[in-house]
C-alpha cells in the first residue's frame, strides 16, 4: 500500500530519511545531475524563493516509509506556471502505476495553485535526434504517457537548439493545459521560457542564447505537436479535484467508561459522540487507533507521587461511587495527609473534579491518544486531532482539577520537544493553567493562552497578563486575558496577537488546546463565537504553516459542538493550504519589543543573565554589568549611567548603557550594548544603538565613543559598529593582554 505525501522541510527525522532516499534515487538514476543540486534540495524546500522558484516535493512511499518514487514541482506564482523538474521511481519499481499517481497529484496541485499551465522537459522521441535505440524507446514511452493527459511538445521554436556545438539529444519543452482547452499564448510562453532558462539553467545558458530562443516563439497561439500516440478523443481532459492529506483522528475509545451521572456534570460522553457525528461524514479525517505509551512520558511532566496517587486512589474507590475533595490545605510537599478522603484535596484545585474507579483509566487512555497524535506528526503528517475526554489543560505538575487529570497538551509537547521547539496555543475559554505551571521556567516550550479574565473565569487565581515565566522561561508564557463579553471579531484581534508571538518564537511544532467553549450559549462561558468565527480562527492558526497536534479540551453546548469543530478544521486545512501555496519567508525582524528608560530592581539579575549567556564576557565583566544597574538604581542620573531596556513579552531581550564622559563638554561613552542570542541578527542591536544615539543627542551630546577588543572573537562586534557609522580612531596595543588591543571607535552626531 502506497501513500503520496508532501514534504515541506527536513526538520522531522522521518523527512530527513525521506529526503535522503529521494537524493539517492537521483544519484543512482541521473548521473549527469550536478551533485550540488542534489545536496541543496532540503535548503530549497526551507528557503523556497532563494532560487526564484518555490519547490514542492511529493513522495510515493510505503507504509514503512520506503520511497518508491517522487515528483519535484517548481512553482512561479507571479508568472502563474508550474514546472515539473523531476519525476522518478525507484529502480526496482518501474511501472506499477507509481509514476501515473504522482503525475495525477502534480496536476491536482497545479490546478489548485491556479496556474495557466504545467511545463516540463522530455527527451526527443525521433530516431534522428536520439540514435540510442534503448533510450529512444524510453523517450517514446514517456511522451506516450504524457499524451494521455493532453500534454504535448511545443514545436516550431528554437527551444531544442543546442547551447554548445557538442550538445545533442536536446529536450522538448512540453505543455499541459491541465484540461482547460485554452491555447498557449505566445507572451505567456516567452515569459515561461525566459524564467526556465535564466533560473534553472543559470550559468549554462548565455544571455544571447536565451534571447534567441525566446524570440523564436513567433506563433500566437504557440504550436503544439499533433497527437502521435493517443487519439485526441481518448485524452484525459478532467483533472481530479485536489486530494488533501487527511487529518489523523485519534479517538479515546475508552472515554465513555468515565461517566459521572450527577446533575450539572457537563463533561459527559455525549460530547465526543456529538463531534464525531458531524466530522466523520466530511471525509477530512482518517481514524488512527491509539497506541500504548509507557508511563515515562506521563512522569516527564507530572510528579511521580501525583501520578501514583491518582492510579491508586481511583482503584480504591468502589464502582459507581465518586470521591470529591472538600479540604484544601496550604500544601506542604513533605507532609501530605494520609486520610484518603482528605488527600484528594491535597492534589486537587477544586471541588467538582471527582476521583472514581474509571477516572484514571479514561485519563490514561487520553494520554495515549495525545501521544499517538504527536507520533503521527513525527511520522510526517501535518495535522493530527486527539478527540478525547476527560480533558487535560487544567492539570498541573502535581495537581488535577477542572475535569482534568493529566495534561495531554503538555505531555504531547514534551514528546515533540526532542525534535525541536514547541508552542502550545490554548484557545479554551478557561486559562491553560496546567501548561503554564509545567513549562513556566523553560524556554523550549512557549505557552500561550487566550481566556476569560481570572476576575470572573475559572480557575480564578492565575492567567493574569503579568505572568510571563521565570528564570530561563521569562518571556515564554503569554496570557491574553479577555473581557466577559466578546464577539468573534474582537477575539480574532487577540488571536492575531497570540499568533504573532508564536511566529516570533519560530517553533517546529504547534500543539493546539482546542476548547469549543468560547461558542455562543456554552454553559461554562460568556462569549458569543459562531460557526463562522471558528472557521476564521482555524484559518488564522492554519496559516502558521506548522505541523500541529490538536487536542480536545472544553466545549459543552452539544447542539453546536460538532458544527463548530468541523468549521474549525475546515478553516485549519484552508489556512494551511494557503500557507503552503504562498510566499512564507521567515520573519527576521523582532516584533512586540517594548523600550523603556526606567530601570527596575529586577534588571540587575536580568542583565547579569543576559550578558553571561552571550558568551563574550569574563566573570569580572559580567559583575560590572550588574553593578552599573545597581548604581543607577541607587543614585539615579547622578550615577552617570543611562539605560534603554528592550523587553519582549516581559523578557529582557537586550539593553544599552551610556553616559557622559567626565571633564568633556559633550562627549559620551557607550558602556554596554548586549542582545540575547535568541534576538541577534534580527535588527535589535542596531535599534538599541539608534535609540541611545537619539537620547545622547537630545542631551546635547555631539560625539559617542565606544571601545572593544581586538580579539578575533570580537570581529562581528567591530563590523557592527563600523556598519552603524562608527570610525576607528585608534588602537591601544596590548591593552587588555598581550596580543589583545583596545579598539576605540567614534561617531559624530553633528
Amino acid at each position: 500500500m502506497l501513500r503520496i505525501r508532501r514534504i515541506y522541510d527536513n526538520v522531522l527525522p522521518v523527512n530527513k530519511s525521506t529526503l535522503s532516499q529521494v537524493q539517492e534515487i537521483l544519484r543512482s538514476q541521473f548521473a549527469a545531475i550536478d551533485p550540488k543540486e542534489i545536496d541543496t534540495i532540503a535548503e530549497k524546500l526551507r528557503n523556497p524563493f532563494k532560487q526564484r522558484f518555490r519547490m514542492i516535493l511529493f513522495v510515493a512511499e510505503s507504509i514503512k516509509g520506503k520511497v518508491r518514487g517522487f515528483a519535484l514541482l517548481l512553482h512561479e506564482p507571479d508568472l502563474r506556471f508550474t514546472y515539473l523538474d523531476w519525476i522518478a521511481t525507484a529502480s526496482d519499481r518501474a511501472g506499477g502505476g507509481i509514476g501515473g499517481a504522482l503525475y495525477d497529484r502534480i496536476r491536482q496541485e497545479s490546478l489548485a495553485l491556479k496556474v495557466d499551465g504545467l511545463f516540463f522537459e522530455s527527451l526527443p522521441d525521433d530516431a534522428a535526434d536520439c540514435p540510442d535505440l534503448t533510450e529512444l524507446k524510453q523517450n517514446q514511452a514517456r511522451l506516450r504517457f504524457y499524451e494521455r493527459y493532453g500534454a504535448r511538445p511545443i514545436i516550431d521554436t528554437a527551444y531544442e537548439s543546442p547551447v554548445k556545438p557538442e550538445d545533442s539529444c536536446m529536450p522538448h519543452l512540453v505543455f499541459d493545459d491541465l484540461g482547460s482547452g485554452r491555447p498557449l499564448r505566445r507572451s505567456f510562453a516567452q515569459a515561461v521560457v525566459r524564467a526556465v532558462l535564466e533560473r534553472k539553467y543559470a550559468g549554462y545558458c548565455p544571455a544571447a542564447y536565451v534571447d534567441r530562443v525566446v524570440a523564436s516563439f513567433r506563433d500566437n497561439p504557440v504550436h503544439l505537436r499533433p497527437y502521435r500516440y493517443v487519439k485526441p478523443e481518448a485524452v484525459i481532459k478532467v483533472v481530479e479535484s485536489r486530494s488533501i492529506e487527511q487529518i489523523a483522528l485519534i479517538v479515546n475509545d475508552r472515554h465513555d467508561i468515565h461517566h459521572v451521572h450527577e446533575r450539572g456534570y457537563v463533561e459527559s460522553p455525549v460530547r465526543v459522540k456529538t463531534i464525531l457525528n458531524v466530522i466523520e461524514p466530511s471525509g477530512m479525517f482518517t481514524h488512527i487507533k491509539p497506541r500504548p505509551f509507557p508511563d515515562k512520558h506521563l512522569t516527564a511532566v507530572h510528579d511521580a507521587d501525583f501520578v501514583g496517587y491518582l492510579k491508586r486512589a481511583c482503584a480504591e474507590v468502589p464502582a459507581g461511587k465518586s470521591l470529591y475533595p472538600y479540604i484544601f490545605p496550604i500544601r506542604n510537599k513533605t507532609r501530605p495527609p494520609k486520610e484518603p478522603s482528605v488527600l484528594s484535596g491535597y492534589y486537587c484545585i477544586d471541588t467538582f473534579t471527582p476521583i472514581n474507579a474509571n477516572a484514571y483509566l479514561a485519563a490514561r487512555r487520553s494520554v495515549d491518544c495525545a501521544l499517538t497524535a504527536a507520533r503521527e506528526i513525527l511520522d510526517g503528517r501535518r495535522i493530527a486531532y486527539a478527540l478525547i475526554r476527560p480533558p487535560g489543560h487544567h492539570a498541573e505538575r502535581r495537581s488535577f482539577g477542572g475535569f482534568c487529570y493529566f495534561n495531554n497538551n503538555a505531555i504531547a509537547a514534551q514528546y515533540l520537544c526532542a525534535h525541536g521547539k514547541v508552542a502550545i496555543l490554548d484557545v479554551d475559554y478557561h486559562h491553560g493553567n496546567g501548561g503554564q505551571d509545567i513549562f513556566y521556567r523553560r524556554s523550549d516550550v512557549l505557552t500561550v493562552s487566550l481566556h476569560g479574565h481570572p476576575r470572573f473565569a475559572y480557575p480564578y487565581f492565575c492567567g493574569f497578563d503579568e505572568e510571563r515565566g521565570e528564570g530561563e522561561g521569562e518571556g515564554f508564557n503569554l496570557n491574553i486575558a479577555l473581557p466577559e463579553s466578546l464577539d468573534g471579531e474582537k477575539y480574532r484581534k487577540a488571536l492575531a496577537r497570540a499568533l504573532r508571538r508564536i511566529e516570533e518564537f519560530q517553533p517546529q511544532f504547534l500543539v493546539v488546546a482546542l476548547g469549543l467553549d468560547p461558542a455562543k450559549g456554552d454553559p461554562t462561558g460568556t462569549w458569543s463565537l459562531t460557526v463562522k468565527d471558528f472557521a476564521a480562527n482555524g484559518r488564522l492558526i492554519g496559516a502558521l504553516g506548522l505541523p500541529m497536534v490538536v487536542i480536545q479540551e472544553g466545549g459543552y453546548r452539544t447542539q453546536t459542538l460538532g458544527k463548530n469543530a468541523l468549521a474549525f478544521f475546515k478553516g485549519l486545512v484552508e489556512g494551511a493550504g494557503q500557507w503552503a501555496d504562498s510566499r512564507h519567508a521567515p520573519a527576521h525582524r523582532v516584533h512586540g519589543v517594548v523600550l523603556r528608560d526606567t530601570v527596575i530592581p529586577e534588571d540587575g539579575p536580568r542583565v547579569r543573565r543576559l550578558v553571561d549567556i552571550t558568551g563574550f564576557f569574563h566573570d569580572d565583566e559580567v559583575n560590572v554589568a550588574e553593578e552599573l544597574v545597581v548604581e543607577r538604581l541607587q543614585k539615579g542620573d547622578a550615577s552617570g549611567y543611562h539605560f534603554v531596556m528592550a523587553d519582549h513579552y516581559g523578557r529582557l531581550a537586550g539593553y544599552v548603557c551610556f553616559g557622559p564622559i567626565p571633564c568633556t563638554q559633550s562627549s559620551y561613552d557607550l558602556y554596554w550594548i548586549a542582545v540575547h542570542p535568541d534576538f541577534q541578527d534580527r535588527g535589535l542591536g542596531r535599534r538599541l544603538l539608534v535609540e541611545a544615539e537619539q537620547r545622547i543627542k537630545a542631551r546635547g551630546g555631539s560625539r559617542i565613543y565606544v571601545d572593544t577588543s581586538q580579539r578575533a572573537q570580537y570581529a562581528s562586534t567591530r563590523a557592527f559598529y563600523e556598519g552603524c557609522g562608527y570610525t576607528l580612531e585608534t588602537v591601544l596595543k596590548d591593552f587588555y593582554a598581550l596580543g589583545d588591543g583596545k579598539a576605540i571607535y567614534c561617531k559624530s552626531l553633528i
